[in-house]
């Protein structure tokens, strides 16, 4: 019997609706269901997100203008437990007898159950709003007020209520605003001298603009600002409670006129106050407590010392070098107070990695100086992780991986951590070349060590470039893997020196100083067992050609070879057509370069302009850019010392004819709250990777894929282009890549989400030995083999994590290259599935 899974959907749609189609089922005789709010602004219509959410009571949400939530709802009944025990026990001995049959503990289950189900009802689905006339009234004084703090100070509110005999209400609101008041004119009064200078000083930053509309929120900025810049120029005592607006719009004519004023500072002694003015504060000193306890804080400081005016104590010896812990103190000897230099010292402490959150403490002195006291407490020298994870891909069963890491602090005496993390993982599978099937034949294993140390570690001084306030930092690394898969295997050795520092709060600057990655294969013969896809085209060209019989495969990897140098040679074997030899060319240039060892020694700088303000900012945008070139230093080294080249004409360093490329890459993104929890995204990257010199491709380690769950996700990772070409292989790779994305997330109900997605973008071979044409990029017209995947999902907010579930439609696919290209594969079965973690921009 066929199964019809639509139908079954649909008539379970059907029930659900009649079942609960009542939408007044909660609701009492004498209540009604708000089922409606329509402000009208000056006579129109306004459904802004800002004025809606002013109102005290909504009606029900919507999904596609059904009130789905409100009929999950009504499906829970009222006093279940009631009901559940009342049907049990209207029949006498009918408990005794189940309790005799199913246990008196698996009949209280059974009880909890239905009582459970029922409140997952109630919580998953939204009670029916009833009309209330005093929220009616409050939602009226909020609006009069929303309008009042934005200029229109005569705005009026009314409200019409209509209930309806159905039991439904709607509610009609009518505000009207009159014309907005304008700042006319600004005054101060001011009565410290000290804070009227500086205030003089700044107030062409003020926020507050002559002739402009009125707006509370305006001069509730200004206060912000003034006590921010008053506190970070020495006004110790100043806080925003001095700052006072008074308006004055009586006979004005609609013009607002602002008096500010700033009192002297209010000193309050037992039950007296007086009042004085403000004054400048200085720093006198500053003391740091490397090794502080609580228990021990009465404790007489055993080790001292002092540098550049910084006096430094430990209970015992001194473990740190004075200059690594004033680096990341901000609060200077002899300086001005600024409130914000604790703030800078708090961050650069923690970022240390060494020290518990830090504490810090003003204390006035009596000729308006103040010493600050900062009180550090030492994490341990040592500290053990240990990760492991279980996961599944395409090419595993299974795998276990496991990571222990060693953490070591101030490891030189100057806050450096020295971090050692071994890593290791199994994995089974079946390798098509083993008649052995081993179950875990799959094994990496390795070990990376860093060393960070809180400062730039150069020859020269840095500091009139990049200050401490900067958050300079060094990274010294080196790491090594061994894989051994059903792959190529591959043995890895890396190293790098990089430098990281932030000139403002939004700009990160990366600049790797040197990246060097040496590349070995370890098992190269096992390249067709691998690429089968490949294999197979090249079999079914020697069995075309009679080269082997209909049923016989080349052997691997002496006869596949044997047969690619035959072709290629001036000599082919009879029956080859061109597009054949070329075929085979394309597979032999494929197998050379994903074969080959590579040594990569590059420098690289980055760019990131990150504007969120905070991880609940939903209107923002991201720049990154990235330049990276490689073997510069290795061919300038080749030409001094004359180097042999090989046959290929190609330098070489320890057998290996090293990379020469340069790569920029550009990376966008951009995200527009809608409201409502709605947010639309874009992403738009573009990156090319150009060979010169002693390269004629890019190592496959730096080049660009398309595809996948945070890429054009109609498509699996590695599977799309390059270019046109309708390739199968198991890994398309290339060196330029245009990518375009663009996603509607929306809100369902509570912490479940909805997006549809739009992904468009490809890969493209250029200015390198592919000769395919339809896998290069030879002019714009080859903008017309970008491929667009449509798409919905569903994602899922834990907090913590948000859970992701994508299906990528194939909407237009350039391989179809002499067809229409349109909608050839736009059907489930077609389709690809995503399953991602967080959102994939």
């Amino acid at each position: 019997m066929k199964i019809d899974i639509n139908k079954i959907a649909l008539n379970i749609t059907i029930a659900l609706l009649l079942a609960s189609c009542n939408s007044i089922k909660r609701v009492a005789d004498d209540e009604h269901l708000l089922t409606n709010n329509t402000i009208y602004v000056n006579d129109k219509v306004n459904k802004t997100e800002t004025i809606n959410n002013l109102l005290y009571q909504k009606d029900n949400r919507k999904f596609l203008g059904f009130p789905f939530r409100l009929h999950i709802y009504n499906l829970a009944r009222p006093n279940i437990d009631s009901i559940v025990n009342s049907n049990i026990d209207k029949k006498p001995k009918k408990r005794e007898r189940l309790e005799k049959f199913l246990s008196k503990k698996q009949l209280d289950k059974y009880v909890e159950s239905r009582i459970g189900f029922n409140n997952w009802l109630k919580k998953t689905g939204e009670a029916p709003v009833i009309l209330d006339d005093s929220k009616v009234e409050r939602s009226i004084r909020r609006l009069e007020a929303y309008y009042f703090h934005n200029g229109w100070f005569n705005a009026k509110a009314t409200s019409k209520i209509t209930r309806n005999d159905n039991q439904r209400a709607t509610v009609d609101y009518q505000v009207a605003t009159g014309e907005p008041y304008i700042v006319d004119s600004l005054s101060t009064k001011i009565d410290s001298r000290v804070v009227d200078s500086l205030y003089l000083v700044s107030k062409g930053k003020s926020y507050i603009k002559l002739n402009k509309q009125y707006k509370t929120a305006t001069f509730e900025k200004e206060k912000d600002r003034l006590t921010n810049y008053f506190r970070n120029n020495g006004v110790y005592h100043f806080s925003e409670d001095y700052v006072y607006f008074e308006m004055d719009t009586i006979d004005t004519n609609k013009k607002v006129k602002v008096d500010l004023q700033i009192q002297n500072r209010l000193i309050k002694i037992d039950d007296s106050s007086r009042r004085e003015p403000f004054n400048i504060y200085k720093i006198k000193e500053v003391n740091i407590f490397t090794d502080y306890s609580y228990l021990d804080r009465n404790k007489t400081q055993k080790d001292s010392t002092s540098y550049e005016g910084y006096n430094l104590y430990s209970n015992d010896e001194l473990r740190f070098k004075p200059k690594a812990l004033t680096d990341a103190i901000f609060i200077t000897p002899g300086s001005v107070f600024k409130d914000r230099d604790r703030t800078m010292s708090y961050r650069h402490i923690s970022e240390l990695r060494t020290f518990k959150y830090p504490n810090i403490e003003y204390i006035e002195n009596q000729d308006t100086t103040l010493t600050a006291n900062v009180y550090l407490t030492p994490l341990k020298k040592f500290s053990l992780s240990f990760g492991a994870e279980v996961s599944q891909s395409n090419i595993q069963q299974i795998g276990l991986s496991f990571n222990p890491s060693i953490l070591m602090r101030n490891v030189f005496g100057g806050a450096e951590t020295l971090e050692l993390t071994a890593f290791g993982s199994i994995g089974a599978s079946k390798d098509a070349a083993n008649d052995e099937d081993r179950f875990f034949d799959i094994q990496e294993w390795g070990a990376d060590l860093k060393l960070t140390i809180p400062r730039l570690f150069f020859p020269f001084n840095t500091e009139s470039i990049i200050p401490k306030s900067m958050s300079p930092s060094t990274r010294i690394s080196i790491s090594s893997s061994n894989q051994t898969n059903i792959g190529l295997d591959k043995r890895t050795f890396t190293g790098a020196i990089n430098y990281k520092w932030r000139p403002n709060d939004k700009v990160t600057n990366r600049f790797d100083l040197l990246s060097s990655q040496y590349v070995r294969n370890l098992n190269p013969d096992n390249y067709f067992n691998v690429y089968s896809t490949s294999f197979t085209t090249l079999n079914d060209i020697a069995q075309d050609i009679g080269y082997i019989g209909p049923d016989d495969e080349l052997g691997i990897p002496g006869q596949a070879n044997e047969f690619i140098d035959e072709v290629l040679s001036n000599n082919p074997p009879p029956g080859l057509t061109d597009d054949d030899i070329q075929t085979v060319n394309y597979i032999d240039e494929r197998q050379t370069r994903l074969t080959e060892n590579n040594l990569i020694i590059s420098s690289s700088f980055n760019y990131v302009r990150d504007n969120r303000s905070s991880l609940f900012d939903e209107s923002f945008s991201i720049f990154r850019v990235k330049l990276e070139s490689a073997g510069n230093v290795l061919s300038l080294a080749s030409s001094v010392f004359n180097l042999e080249k090989n046959n290929d004409g190609n330098y070489e360093i320890f057998n290996v004819a090293y990379s020469q490329y340069v790569k920029p890459e550009l990376d966008y993104i951009k995200h527009w709250d809608l409201g409502n929890k709605r947010v639309l995204a874009m992403r738009s990257f573009f990156g090319i990777a150009i060979p010169y010199g002693n390269s004629n491709s890019i190592p496959f380690s730096k080049s660009f894929f398309a595809g996948g769950t945070n890429d054009n996700r109609a498509w699996t990772a590695y599977s799309l282009g390059p270019g046109s070409s309708d390739s199968n292989d198991e890994f398309n790779e290339a060196n330029l890549k245009i990518a375009l994305n663009l996603e509607y997330r929306f809100n369902i109900f509570e912490s479940l989400h909805g997006a549809l997605f739009a992904d468009a973008g490809n890969i493209w071979n250029v200015l390198d030995n592919v000769e395919d044409e339809s896998a290069t990029f030879t002019d714009f017209s080859s903008l017309e083999d970008i491929a667009l995947g449509t798409g919905f999902g569903l994602r899922y907010d834990f907090g913590f994590v948000v859970f992701r579930f994508d299906i990528g439609f194939k909407t237009y696919d350039p391989s179809y290259q002499n067809s229409n290209r349109w909608f050839n594969d736009y059907n489930f079965k077609s389709a690809v599935y995503n399953i991602g973690i967080n959102y994939p921009f």
